[in-house]
């Protein structure tokens, strides 16, 4: 289903008093999603042979010896990241070319046929220990898609030598606290396409690192955003129906609009992680230092990601001397200052708020302002401990002329942030509308931007 049928469905089934209310319980979160949400930013870093032959897929025919970082420093990586806000970090394992920055038993496509650290180098060791000096959570993507392994395409010897890959990297580096997965499937040597055995994928990360959330286009714990643009959908769920996106790649009927808006009814919780770089390709291509992305652009990323009720994956890829580039860290660095200075005086903090739960169901909470600032931005948030209930919602404002709506919207969920043109208020009303179940009260925050 495309975006806009999507939208126009969900609004009508809104008027009509059609979202169900299931007799089981609803959909909440775990305690690792729960988490990984609160972390609202994670940095990717993708790094491989490609930032050394200057593509963004490889073809696995690449020479190891190519792999040659003489500065790396995954601390580098680490500190910048800490530094602007960030709360974990995603390593590009292995990625389609099949090049792994470990020294694995399964491949000589590794590091260990490289230079690096005279053959004795481990980028993935580097990076978790990086991340435990700084406070840092460690994830790994390890591409289901493997251009140079000659097994690709004989499904059940390749899903043998991917589990053994997987078991590697769960069992030797410590906590893993998110596994990335996507569904990547290209035709194999012998031109049958892969079989991926997902369930067993995912029970053998259950297995070495329980407290990981996987994630992919099908979950089990945390889905695509179904697009690489920055940008959630207004509308965003965080519970899914699960049967129409059952495998990381799916495609047919309703794929796109569940990826990206998720489905009020949906029975199992599932949000939706946003990944988008900081430059125009995922790898680093010097030839794009000019083009890497303002601080106004990071900032809008951010509203249209962790502001819709999403967590951002931003990809800030190291160079060939295997350090983050000045150019990207100075960005970064400038978002969270600009953030830091937009959020930072609540002008909701210590005020009195009434909620009131109407006969018909709708709800409405009153905020005394009394000093009357001026506002710009509301930040919205639901106890999704107790999961997500907000279907459509109204924000209004009352100056010395009286009322007026500041900003309308669907879902809430874990974060809504709404831009509005700046108002003098003394009160703030929020009209709880439409929800899935009774509805509680939600978190305000009002800010000058």
């Amino acid at each position: 289903m495309k975006r806009r049928e999507f939208l126009i469905a969900s609004t009508a089934a809104l008027a009509a008093g059609r979202i169900r209310r299931p007799p089981r319980a609803r959909p909440t979160p775990s305690r690792a999603q729960l988490e990984w949400q609160q972390d609202e930013l994670a940095m990717f870093l993708h790094f491989g042979v490609n930032t050394f032959t200057d593509r963004e897929w490889g073809d696995g025919t690449e020479d190891p010896p190519i792999f040659a970082p003489a500065n790396l420093d995954a601390r580098q990586w680490a500190r910048a990241a800490r530094a602007a806000g960030f709360r974990a970090m995603i390593l590009t394992a292995k990625h389609h070319d099949g090049f792994c920055l470990w020294p694995t038993a399964t491949t000589e496509h590794s590091v260990a046929n490289s230079p690096f650290r005279g053959g004795k180098g481990d980028v993935v060791r580097e990076f978790t220990d990086a991340c435990g000096a700084e406070g840092l959570k460690a994830g790994l993507y390890l591409s289901p898609w493997d251009r140079n392994a000659s097994v690709y395409g004989d499904s059940q010897r390749y899903n043998d030598f991917y589990i053994a890959q997987l078991t590697e990297l769960l069992t030797r580096y410590g906590p893993i606290a998110e596994v990335w997965f996507d569904g990547a499937n290209g035709e194999g040597p012998n031109g049958r396409k892969q079989v991926y055995d997902w369930p067993r994928i995912w029970a053998t990360v259950r297995s070495l690192q329980p407290n990981a959330v996987i994630f992919s286009d099908a979950g089990p714990d945390v889905r695509w955003i179904g697009n690489e643009r920055g940008a959630a959908g207004e509308t965003n769920w965080s519970t899914v129906d699960p049967a129409v996106v059952p495998y990381p790649g799916a495609t047919g009927t309703g794929v796109t609009g569940m990826l990206q808006h998720g489905d009020p009814n949906g029975s199992v919780w599932r949000p939706g992680e946003t990944d988008v770089s900081i430059r125009p390709g995922w790898f680093n291509h010097a030839a794009e230092d000019a083009r890497v992305r303002t601080v106004d652009d990071l900032v809008s990323l951010y509203f249209t990601s962790v502001g819709r009720n999403s967590k951002l994956l931003l990809n800030v890829p190291p160079t060939r001397a295997g350090l983050l580039n000045a150019i990207d860290v100075s960005r970064i660095q400038g978002m969270h200052e600009r953030l830091g200075a937009m959020f930072a005086h609540d002008y909701a903090a210590g005020h009195a708020v009434e909620w009131r739960v109407r006969g018909d169901g709708t709800a409405v909470m009153d905020l005394d302002l009394r000093a009357g600032p001026s506002i710009s931005i509301a930040s919205l948030g639901e106890d999704i401990r107790r999961g997500q209930r907000i279907a459509r919602y109204r924000l209004e404002g009352e100056s010395a002329s009286g009322w007026r709506t500041l900003s309308e919207g669907t879902t809430i969920g874990y974060r809504k942030l709404e831009r509005f043109e700046p108002a003098t208020v003394q009160r703030i009303r929020l009209s709880i509308l439409q929800s899935t179940d009774a509805p509680l009260p939600v978190r305000i925050g009002l800010y000058t931007g």
